[in-house]
């Protein structure tokens, strides 16, 4: 069975004027798409066809592995983001980010630099391992799961992510899903989902 493009969560229109319609347009709509149609014909009549896509995740290298992963981590991230998002979380969410970082603003401060640093193409990440909550990045296809951490929350850094909107002002990007996009509803479930 192939595996197919997740519709977006939302509206094309539904993330400005943060993210435009254009740019969900491009990177849903051919980068996105591209990691599907890709990772089908790369799995085509092989047994890791009939496997989710986590266990191809899992059990892969090289091409397959970036693809499928791609395929998993953007749709994370679409997720990630919702209308009239950012701010803080509230409930168990913020407290366990309290505990682990000593703040919310703490944790702010350790995201950006994460998404900010993150040299070329790749993401930054709230994290679970070991029942703690820990900020990561990683390059390209790269992806919690592999490490042994559950992804929790994520921001795109590659540049078609941000580019049209944003031109080469990541930082401003970064500041822009924190404040006004960043889903943490889905954050919380994931967080409660352990």
């Amino acid at each position: 069975m192939a595996f197919e493009l997740p519709a977006l969560p939302y509206e094309k229109t539904a993330l400005a004027p943060h993210i435009s319609a254009e740019t969900l347009e491009i990177h849903h709509g051919k980068h996105h798409n591209a990691y599907v149609v890709n990772l089908n014909k790369l799995l085509d009549g092989k047994p890791e066809a009939a496997k989710s896509l986590e266990e191809v995740i899992l059990g892969a290298e090289g091409p397959v592995f970036n693809n499928a992963a791609q395929v998993w981590n953007h749709t994370f991230y679409w997720n990630s983001m919702k209308p009239n998002g950012g701010g803080k979380p509230t409930g168990e969410l913020l407290a366990a980010i309290e505990r682990d970082f000593g703040s919310f603003e703490k944790f702010r401060e350790e995201f950006v630099a994460a998404a900010t640093t993150q040299f070329g193409s790749g993401w930054a990440w709230l994290v679970l391992e070991n029942g703690k909550l820990k900020v990561t990045k990683t390059g390209n296809a790269d992806l919690p799961m592999k490490h042994g951490q559950k992804a929790i929350l994520t921001i795109d850094v590659w540049e078609h992510a941000y580019y049209v909107d944003f031109r080469n002002l990541r930082p401003k990007y970064i500041e822009t899903f924190l404040d006004s996009l960043a889903n943490w509803d889905f954050a919380a479930a994931n967080f409660a989902a352990g």
